[in-house]
């Protein structure tokens, strides 16, 4: 592959010259227990993830306890429910991030977070996050986006419903901002999104448009749009998780669970190192099979100085004889000696 641009989490170099970068999203689905929680920390481990990611907010920081049609949500999964009721479930609370992150460190797992305020930056800058992810619904909150730049880490940044000009204005704010390095995932801000709506080429054109790296938010069913997402340059894949999506949870309808998760992992990895490059020739595992190739070989006995047809000559595997390409030039021929049925057929055994 060529050259191209790359950013760097924790040691962990991101970008289209390295195997995809899987962000394991926790999101709300420890339904509001600690304990399972960092049991989902430690099954996502298990995964083989590169990362796994949470949330920071509180319903109070991140909406209003109002009652007013536009505080409601109507449609989709959580239809009819206030926007406070459902970040109240859904929220990671404040005072259980010092143990989340360190049940992720203890087992050798990147942890960082999404930060939906300044109160939330802050406590992930105390726990040393070495990112920020800003999600797609906060893409054009240019004052939180400085402010989690300045912490001087990259970021990560979600791109559902933004169009052009808003996802140049985020990326260029955070770099101006102090953040290292940029990720941008495309993104579709349904849940769940489906196939037909994923619209996985988008990752190649926001890598030519943008210069940074790029990778998928993933909000469909399965493994295949992440894989396909791969094989178009999407140098990093997040995807929401559950221990069982019959426990139920705000996200788990969209949720991978931890064996369906392992599969992600190797899908898109493998996916991406048989990207290879573009080549035409025989690879070393390639040698052994070209024995069996076709080649000439005499089908029939031949007397010498008899000529050579279709009837004793002819194209079969394996390739030990004279190339097919070269039949033409053989039929007519004498024989230069006695030829056997089963001899490979080499121009030493032809005259004239």
């Amino acid at each position: 592959m060529t050259a191209s641009p790359e950013i760097e989490i924790a040691g962990r170099k991101i970008g289209a010259d390295h195997p995809p970068y899987v962000i394991c999203e926790l999101s709300g689905n420890h339904n509001g227990s600690l304990d399972r929680c960092l049991s989902m920390v430690d099954a996502a481990a298990d995964t083989g993830c590169d990362a796994i990611k949470i949330q920071t907010y509180t319903a109070d920081t991140i909406t209003l306890d109002v009652d007013r049609p536009e505080f409601k949500i109507h449609g989709g999964l959580w239809d009819g429910r206030s926007l406070y009721e459902l970040y109240e479930e859904a929220h990671t609370p404040f005072e259980w991030h010092a143990a989340i992150f360190e049940r992720a460190r203890k087992r050798g797992v990147t942890i960082f977070s999404s930060p939906f305020d300044e109160t939330a930056v802050d406590l992930l800058a105390g726990l040393d996050a070495p990112a920020y992810k800003i999600a797609s619904f906060e893409a054009v909150d240019l004052p939180l986006i400085r402010y989690a730049a300045a912490q001087g880490k990259p970021l990560i940044i979600s791109t559902g419903m933004a169009n052009l000009a808003e996802i140049e204005t985020a990326r260029s704010t955070a770099l101006e901002a102090g953040a290292p390095g940029v990720l941008l995932l495309h993104c579709v801000s349904s849940y769940p999104a489906t196939f037909a709506d994923a619209n996985v080429r988008t990752v190649a054109d926001m890598a030519a448009r943008f210069g940074c790296p790029i990778g998928l938010s993933d909000h469909t069913p399965g493994t295949a749009a992440s894989v396909a997402a791969v094989s178009v340059g999407a140098c990093a894949v997040e995807k929401h998780f559950t221990l069982a999506r019959a426990d139920g949870g705000p996200d788990a309808a969209f949720s991978l669970e931890p064996s369906e998760f392992k599969a992600l992992v190797d899908d898109t990895k493998n996916a991406w190192a048989s990207l290879g490059r573009a080549h035409y020739d025989v690879l070393g595992a390639e040698q052994g099979s070209l024995l069996f190739r076709r080649s000439l070989y005499v089908t029939a006995d031949v007397p010498a100085g008899a000529p050579l047809t279709r009837d004793n000559v002819r194209s079969v595997r394996p390739g030990n004889g004279l190339p097919p390409a070269d039949l033409d030039k053989v039929l007519g021929r004498p024989a230069a000696r006695a030829l056997t049925r089963g001899e490979p057929l080499a121009w030493d055994m032809v005259a004239g």
